[in-house]
C-alpha cells in the first residue's frame, strides 16, 4: 500500500533544541551526580551518531538495545534517530531464543547491549548483527569522535522506535512506531498527564525499553534531567533517596511497583514535597491499591493507559482527577482509566453500547506491524486500532476496563500471553492439554497457574512434584524466566463449552486463589 509524503521532523531535533536553548542544565544523572548537561548530552549524542553512519550505518537500519537500564542507554536511543536510523529497545528479560527471534525478525545490523548481554549474544550466531557494543565501553565511547552534524532528515511517519509485542498467537509482532507518533506522545502528555519545566527531573526505576524509555521524550523536549537509578531497575530505598536528591521529580511505575513502594519502610522518611507525581500504567491498579497509594502519597499521583501500538497514549487521569475521585469517594471513577488524552478517539465496539472492544483513532496510533501487512490491516481495520481491551465508556466519557480478550496477563508490569507459556509446555511429552491463566498476586498483581492435563495418572505426589519439576525445567529452556508459571494445576480435563473452546473464565474463577492450586 503507498504511503503518502510526509513532512520531515527527526524527534532528535527535540534534543538538538534543548541543547541549544538550555545548554547548562543538567541532562543525564547517575543516582545523585549528573553526568551530562544538555550542551553536551547532545554533543555526545551527535558525535555517537556520526560515528555509527561513518561506520557503515545507512537511515532506516535496525540497531537494538538490550539493556538494564544505564545512562549510556539514552546515548544509543539518541544517537539511533540523530543518524536518521531506527531503535529496536528489547525486553533485556527475554529468553536468548525469543531474543534472536526478535533481531532475526528485524534485521538489526548493530546491537547496544549490557555486559551480561554481551557474552550471550556472541553465542546466538546471528549472522545479521554485525558489531556488539557494550553500553559505556571503551567501543561506546570511541564512537563519539570530533564529527557532528545536525538530525539527519527522516519523514515524520517512518519508524523511529520498533516495539516487539509478546505475541498472542505465535510470534511478537513488531510495532512501527513513527517520529511523529513520539512528537504526538509528547504532546499528550504535556497537556494531559504533567506539564514539565525546565529542570524537572525524572527518575527510571521501569525498564527504558517500554514506558520509562518512551517518556524520556517529553522530559528532553522540555529540558529535564534524566536519573538512572545505580541499581539499573527498581529499589524502594533507592528510590526514596533520589526523590530527596532531584527536586520537581516524576516517575513512571506499574502497579505494582507503587504497591511494593508505599508498603516499604523507607516511604517513612521520604521528602513527598520533592516528589511532583508518579505516574502508573502498564497494568490495573485495584482501588483499594490506589486509595493506600494516595495515603502514602498524596495528591502526587496519575494514571495513563496505552499500548504498544499507541504508545503511552489513549487514556489519562492527571493528578487533579485522582484526587478528586479520592476526596468524593467515587470508586467507579478511581476504578477506570481516565478520558481521551488530547487528539484522541475512543469508540467501544458493541453492537448493542455498552461494553466491548476498545477501539482507539489518532496521531500516537502506529503506523503497522513490522512486516506483517496482514496483522497490520485486522489491527487497523476500519481506520481505528484494535485494542483487544473490552471495557465501557461513561456518560462524562471515563473509561473503564472490564478485561482484556487477549488474556493477557500482567505481572511486575510486564505483559505475558498465555499462548507463549501453552506452546512452551505442550512441547513436554507427557503433557496432553494445557490452559494459562493469571491469578491475582499481592505484590506483582497478577501471577501465571498453568492447568494442566497429563496423559498418564500420576500415581502419588512424589510423582507429581517431579512432573511439575520437569515442566518447570522447560519453561526456563524456552522462555524468559519472568513467564514461567508459578504454579501447576494438575487437572483430570480442561472445560470447554460446545465448540470445543476452553472456558479460561470457569479457570480463573476455580484457581482464583492459591489455595486452589
Amino acid at each position: 500500500m503507498p504511503r503518502r509524503s510526509s513532512p520531515a521532523f527527526n524527534v532528535a531535533a527535540l534534543l538538538a533544541r534543548a541543547g541549544r536553548v538550555w545548554p547548562r542544565l543538567p541532562a543525564v544523572a547517575l543516582g545523585a551526580a549528573a553526568l551530562h548537561d544538555y550542551a553536551s548530552f547532545a554533543g555526545r549524542v551527535a558525535r555517537q551518531a556520526a560515528g555509527m553512519r561513518a561506520a557503515g550505518l545507512a537511515p532506516g537500519d535496525r540497531v537494538a538495545i538490550v539493556a538494564r537500564n544505564h545512562p549510556a542507554y539514552l546515548d544509543a536511543l539518541f544517537a539511533c534517530w540523530w543518524a536518521g536510523l531506527v531503535a529496536v529497545p528489547v525486553n533485556a528479560k527475554l529468553h536468548p531464543k525469543e531474543l534472536a527471534w526478535v533481531l532475526d525478525d528485524c534485521g538489526a545490523r548493530w546491537a547496544f547491549v549490557d555486559e551480561g548481554w554481551h557474552a550471550t549474544l556472541g553465542g546466538l550466531r546471528l549472522p545479521a548483527i554485525e558489531r556488539a557494543v557494550v553500553l559505556g565501553g571503551r567501543e561506546h565511547e570511541a564512537l563519539a569522535g570530533s564529527a557532528t552534524a545536525d538530525p539527519a532528515p527522516v519523514a515524520s511517519d517512518a519508524p523511529a522506535w520498533l516495539f516487539y509485542t509478546s505475541g498472542t498467537t505465535g510470534r511478537p509482532k513488531g510495532v512501527e512506531i513513527t517520529h511523529a507518533n513520539l512528537v504526538a506522545m509528547t504532546q499528550c502528555f504535556l497537556s494531559d498527564v504533567e506539564g514539565i519545566a525546565p529542570g524537572d527531573a525524572i527518575l527510571h526505576p521501569a525498564p527504558l525499553s517500554h514506558g520509562s524509555g518512551l517518556y524520556a521524550v517529553p522530559h528532553v523536549a522540555r529540558a529535564a534531567v534524566n536519573v538512572v537509578p545505580a541499581s539499573g531497575g527498581f529499589d524502594p530505598a533507592e528510590i526514596v533517596d533520589l526523590v530527596g536528591a532531584w527536586d520537581r521529580a516524576l516517575f513512571f511505575a506499574a502497579p505494582t511497583m507503587v504497591k511494593r513502594l508505599v508498603e516499604d519502610p523507607a516511604i517513612g522518611r521520604a521528602n513527598l514535597g520533592r516528589l511532583k507525581a508518579l505516574v502508573y500504567g502498564g497494568g490495573p491498579m485495584y482501588v483499594e491499591d490506589a486509595k493506600a497509594a494516595f495515603a502514602a502519597l498524596g495528591p502526587r499521583l496519575a494514571q495513563i493507559y496505552g499500548q504498544g501500538e499507541s504508545p503511552m497514549t489513549i487514556t489519562a487521569m492527571g493528578r487533579e482527577l485522582v484526587a478528586d475521585a479520592i476526596a468524593r469517594g467515587d470508586d467507579a471513577r478511581l476504578g477506570s482509566v481516565g478520558v481521551a488524552q488530547t487528539g484522541i478517539e475512543i469508540a467501544i465496539d458493541a453492537a448493542g453500547g455498552g461494553l466491548g472492544e476498545v477501539l482507539v483513532r489518532g496521531p500516537t496510533v502506529m503506523r503497522g506491524y513490522w512486516r506483517n501487512p496482514e496483522a497490520t490491516a485486522k489491527a487497523l481495520e476500519g481506520g481505528w486500532l484494535h485494542t483487544g481491551d473490552i471495557g465501557a465508556l461513561d456518560a462524562d466519557g471515563f473509561l473503564t476496563l472490564k478485561d482484556r480478550s487477549k488474556d493477557l496477563i500482567i505481572s511486575g508490569g510486564s505483559n505475558i500471553y498465555p499462548r507463549e507459556v501453552e506452546e512452551a509446555l505442550l512441547r513436554h511429552p507427557d503433557v496432553l492439554e494445557v490452559a494459562v491463566i493469571g491469578r491475582r498476586h499481592p505484590e506483582w498483581g497478577e501471577e501465571v497457574v498453568a492447568c494442566v492435563v497429563p496423559r498418564r495418572a500420576l500415581p502419588d505426589a512424589l510423582a507429581r512434584e517431579r512432573f511439575e519439576a520437569s515442566l518447570d525445567a522447560l519453561c526456563l529452556a524456552e522462555i524468559a524466566r519472568f513467564k514461567r508459571p508459578r504454579a501447576y494445576a494438575i487437572v483430570d480435563e480442561l472445560p470447554k463449552n460446545s465448540a470445543g473452546k476452553v472456558l479460561k473464565t470457569e479457570l480463573r474463577g476455580r484457581f482464583a486463589s492459591a489455595a486452589g492450586a
